[in-house]
């Protein structure tokens, strides 16, 4: 069923020139919850999103937001999706009651309480002019304009990009506590680790335009493991650590970051001439950093 799926993705390609930023990407997100999709600069999640939301057609494959073909979406298909990038782009000469008014007028199934919900997080005067608002103010109002306008899926891209912590602090409060948003599905692409943390269901993580992972952050995280070693020698050939994501010499100690490794590892450590051995969980930060530069895993001074 189509209908199960927010977005659904077939050997999506898209090729700009000899770069290919999506190679045959099958991807599935379901309806409901909060799903952060992650990757490195390069990885292809803003030519993924400019092909669902239709400003961008495909090389090869296809793609369906909600069920409906990105390439044919109507006006009333792009009412079901509210949008929020880094940039919060609103007209600067107006004022902030006029702009309101606007998308009023708009969108059928606006919600006022839902809008007043999130902009009470924020102190925006309805007489100012989007030039005179801070950035967090900017992207408070972008957030309340967008929930308000009754989305099925909302699709936040960067959103804190820029902004300091306590923008960052008020932007995500003021998602997590709205009413609006727990009735839609929430697409949320970022780099800050700290944030998905918080607020994802689900982690979706792209490299090199293809799906390398999706699952509950927590389950992603308990995948990852961080061992220091006490090694004398000069230590295993990296080539040979099994489950090896990233490997560094500090202070004489070995330190390897591995994925899918359980207490056999410490075996194999103490079999390649480890006196000493420990284990310790890591942050999502340094998992998913670790398994995205786990093809340059290399020792480093």
């Amino acid at each position: 069923m189509h209908d199960d799926y927010v977005i659904e993705t077939q050997a999506l390609s898209k090729r700009y020139g000899r770069k290919l930023a999506l190679d045959h990407l099958d991807l599935k997100i379901p309806r409901g919850r909060i799903h952060a999709v992650v990757g490195a600069n390069g990885a292809g999640k803003s030519t993924l999103f400019r092909i669902l939301l239709g400003f961008l057609p495909p090389t090869a494959g296809s793609a369906r937001i909600l069920g409906r073909d990105s390439q044919r979406l109507t006006p009333e298909d792009r009412g079901r999706i509210g949008f929020v990038n880094e940039e919060h782009t609103l007209p600067t000469w107006m004022r902030v009651n006029a702009v309101t008014a606007m998308h009023r007028r708009q969108y059928p199934r606006w919600n006022e309480d839902a809008f007043q919900q999130v902009l009470g997080h924020y102190h925006v005067l309805p007489e100012q002019k989007i030039a005179q608002l801070s950035r967090g103010e900017r992207a408070g109002f972008n957030l309340a304009l967008a929930l308000a306008q009754g989305p099925e899926l909302l699709v936040l891209d960067e959103p804190t990009l820029g902004l300091d912590v306590v923008a960052k602090r008020a932007f995500l409060e003021s998602l997590m506590y709205s009413n609006a948003a727990d009735a839609c599905t929430v697409i949320y692409c970022s780099h800050q680790m700290e944030e998905i943390e918080r607020v994802a269901d689900n982690l979706v993580i792209l490299e090199r335009g293809r799906l390398m992972h999706m699952s509950a952050p927590d389950e992603f995280c308990a995948r990852v493991t961080h061992w220091v070693a006490d090694i004398p020698f000069k230590g295993p050939d990296p080539s040979l650590v099994p489950g090896l994501l990233q490997l560094q010499r500090l202070d004489g100690l070995h330190h390897y970051l591995v994925l899918d490794q359980d207490d056999d590892f410490a075996e194999f450590l103490r079999a390649s001439g480890a006196r000493s051995v420990q284990s310790m969980p890591v942050s999502l930060d340094r998992a998913v950093n670790g398994f995205l530069a786990k093809n340059h895993a290399a020792p480093t001074a």
